[in-house]
């Protein structure tokens, strides 16, 4: 078997070290318990709060056993959460910020909550559905006016000594494709 041998400079470890400094003041994780009956996952942060994730939310532990959740390393200073057993890590700032997994796997999160269907999804559905649907979206007049003037406006085909001929094609061509011009 081949050994590899890796060599960290000291400007990697200075840059390193930078890094780390970014995340004083943030939270870190400093306990990390898997609690069976809930289901979830609770970390105790260091600013003195509680993370409590469900443990199907988290990307690589939903076909996990109680066993294997049982055993959870902090990583570093608690920028990190390791569950050795089952090769799955979780970075804490991600964590926190409410990333679960890569980007499909949070694209696929997104999809059960918008599919659930629930008795007080219904109830909002038919209130709104009395009410003339979906409230309209409130546009601030400035934004629309701004966007109005970066649009190009469209000039109406009017037929001028000088174009005649184009906006008789434009017709020509509306009709064979079915458009109006």
């Amino acid at each position: 078997m081949t050994q590899v041998r890796m060599i960290t400079t000291d400007a990697e470890i200075d840059a390193a070290i930078e890094r780390a400094k970014l995340l004083d003041g943030e939270p870190l994780a400093k306990t990390a318990v898997y609690i069976p009956s809930l289901k979830v996952l609770m970390v105790g942060l260091t600013n003195g709060r509680r993370l409590v994730l469900p443990i199907e939310d988290l990307q690589g532990l939903e076909n996990a056993t109680a066993k294997q959740l049982q055993n959870i390393e902090i990583l570093g200073r608690g920028t990190g959460i390791n569950f050795p057993d089952i090769d799955a890590g979780f970075y804490m700032p991600s964590l926190i910020e409410g990333v679960y997994g890569n980007r499909r796997w949070m694209s696929e999160l997104g999809k059960r909550g918008g599919n659930a269907r629930t008795e007080a999804k219904q109830i909002a559905s038919r209130a709104n559905g009395a009410k003339g649907g979906r409230p309209r979206k409130v546009v601030d007049a400035r934004k629309v006016a701004a966007v109005a003037a970066t649009k190009p406006r469209k000039v109406a085909n009017i037929p001028t000594p000088g174009n005649a001929a184009n906006v008789a094609a434009t017709k020509r061509r509306g009709r064979e494709t079915g458009r109006r011009g």
